[in-house]
């Protein structure tokens, strides 16, 4: 096999090039003459915010986003736009698997250098969970994404320094972020509204 490194049990392909590996910031940084900590940072960092930014704008400054969030707020109302919730679905499902794809630039590219069988693990959950904390919310996403990154991140390290700290630790806090951020919202909402009717009625008159 000309894919497999040599002399190596798991599947797992020969380190990349370094043309086709993406580079770290604090090489970037060194192109332009400034100086950055070394860290595991590269260049996918800055095509995911450029990315965030490019849906932001596709769904709040586009006719595509607008039929978008339309459809998905309301098919019934969407089909009395003119809009096709079928072709909308499709197209959605679409991009959203070319951004899902993207995510590989990351860990294959960058952080492993290399194609690793089963890479994406527990990675669709994880989104699922972030795009819950960011409201569905591009901005909100890239927060949620960050603060995610630095439990998973910071729990290894610490699971590295302090023996005393799991792995499963780090997954019951991030269930309660979780749990905090979104569930108990949705709980507490039809309560919330119902206690505030009475006033909004009474300032309306």
């Amino acid at each position: 096999d000309v894919l497999i490194n040599p002399g190596q049990a798991t599947p797992e392909t020969r380190r990349f090039a370094e043309a086709a590996t993406l580079p770290r910031l604090h090489e970037m940084a060194g192109w332009f003459g400034l100086t950055l900590a070394r860290s595991p940072l590269n260049l996918a960092f800055l095509l995911a915010l450029l990315t965030a930014l490019g849906v932001w704008l596709l769904l709040w400054k586009t006719r595509f986003g607008y039929a978008l969030r339309v459809t998905g707020q309301s098919e019934a109302a969407a089909v009395y736009a003119g809009i096709s919730p079928a072709r909308i679905t499709i197209l959605a499902m679409a991009l959203a698997g070319g951004l899902a794809g993207m995510m590989a630039l990351n860990e294959i590219m960058g952080a492993q250098q290399r194609l690793l069988l089963g890479f994406t693990g527990g990675f669709g959950f994880v989104g699922i969970a972030v795009a819950l904390m960011g409201r569905n919310h591009p901005v909100g996403i890239v927060m949620a994404a960050i603060l995610f990154g630095a439990l998973y991140q910071g729990g290894s390290e610490l699971a590295f320094d302090m023996p005393t700290i799991s792995r499963e630790m780090v997954v019951v806090i991030q269930g309660l972020v979780i749990l905090f951020a979104g569930a108990l919202e949705n709980m507490f909402r039809p309560t919330l509204r119902r206690l505030l009717a009475p006033a909004a009625a009474v300032r309306g008159g």
